[in-house]
């Protein structure tokens, strides 16, 4: 199995909700999640196994997520790249 990688959005605010946007991606494979609810609201490529496995790992990990896209500044992100 291909190794999978996983973006963090920086916290974002919509609707008066703050929200974080996480993409898992393998190869040409992706599943688009969201937190703080631990739910994948879009996937390619990955089984319906794999996706659950995937809103586990959200759902577990939701407090580390969360706070490394606290830390995420992306104006200086944009800047660096």
């Amino acid at each position: 199995m291909d190794e999978i990688r996983m973006l963090i959005s920086s916290m974002v605010e919509k609707d008066g909700r703050r929200l974080v946007r996480i993409s898992f991606l393998r190869g040409r494979d992706y599943a688009d999640g969201l937190l703080p609810e631990g739910v994948i609201e879009q996937a390619q490529g990955f089984s319906e196994e794999e996706v659950r496995k995937l809103e586990n790992y959200l759902r577990f990990n939701r407090k580390e997520i969360l706070k490394q896209a606290k830390e995420i500044n992306p104006l200086r992100n944009w800047l660096t790249s």
